[in-house]
């Protein structure tokens, strides 16, 4: 997908919240081999992003990591000018952002614990949202949310992931549906498993051989998806070929939601 063809008129770069995870890396990388500039955010491994940026360079575009804690503000609102001033436009915002959380019971969850990840995951990006609508409003753009199957099928102790997610979803509706009319699209790419990122890290213990093979067994095409195909689907609803699908949400699931 050529983002020259595809993307004639949109100077400037995608921003990747959350680029330097194994999903959001992935991402970051589509849309450089795809020929647009990146800026991607990391919460505290400067490292990983800057291996990101390299990834972004040896395609051909400039990259850039930023350090972000989406629930500051204040922080919010400097980093992002410090992306305008840097690529003088953001046209596409990937949220592939999410906290590192424990699988626990819904009920098991302390109060502390849930509104922590809430301020983080979804507080945090409402303040994305609300610092670059305007920003967008002058030459729209499209707003793609990494979200969850969960939200079609319910996956127990897995609640610090779906709840926040399906915020987003609602705040990517409220965005669809108010600035559709400002050229400003939003659409979500609802995850099952993919072998990458979280899923890597909980592997072998909130996702042991047993509940990773129930996984497989229950979805449609028998196997774990791939960060490489989630990053083709956020490219598809970013580019003009999706030019014409607001509020939608394509589940990437292998059919497990079925």
């Amino acid at each position: 997908m050529s983002f020259e063809r595809d993307f004639p008129a949109n100077k400037g770069a995608a921003l990747v919240l959350g680029g330097s995870g194994g999903i959001g890396s992935a991402i970051c990388t589509a849309f450089a081999e795809a020929g647009t500039n990146v800026a991607l955010t990391y919460r505290t491994n400067k490292q990983a992003g800057e291996e990101v940026v390299a990834a972004i360079e040896t395609a051909g575009r400039s990259g850039a990591a930023f350090p972000l804690a989406m629930e500051d503000r204040t922080a919010v609102n400097e980093t992002l000018q410090d992306v305008i001033k840097k690529f003088g436009r953001i046209h596409t915002v990937v949220n592939a952002s999410g906290s590192h959380i424990a699988m626990k019971f819904l009920g098991d969850i302390p109060p502390d614990e849930f509104w922590r990840v809430m301020e983080s995951d979804t507080a945090g990006f409402y303040n994305v949202v609300h610092a670059l609508l305007p920003h967008m409003r002058k030459e729209g753009g499209s707003f793609v949310a990494i979200g969850t199957t969960g939200m079609f099928r319910w996956p127990s102790k897995d609640a610090l992931s779906v709840i926040p997610k399906a915020a987003n979803d609602a705040i990517m509706t409220g965005i669809a549906r108010e600035e559709g009319r400002n050229g400003i699209r939003a659409n979500s790419v609802a995850l099952g498993l993919i072998d990458a990122g979280l899923f890597l890290k909980l592997k072998g213990t909130a996702y042991d051989d047993r509940y990773i093979d129930a996984a497989v067994r229950n979805s449609a095409l028998k196997r774990l998806g791939t960060a490489e195909e989630v990053a083709q689907a956020v490219l598809f609803f970013a580019s003009n070929r999706a030019r014409f699908v607001t509020g939608q949400t394509l589940v990437l699931d292998g059919g497990y939601s079925l």
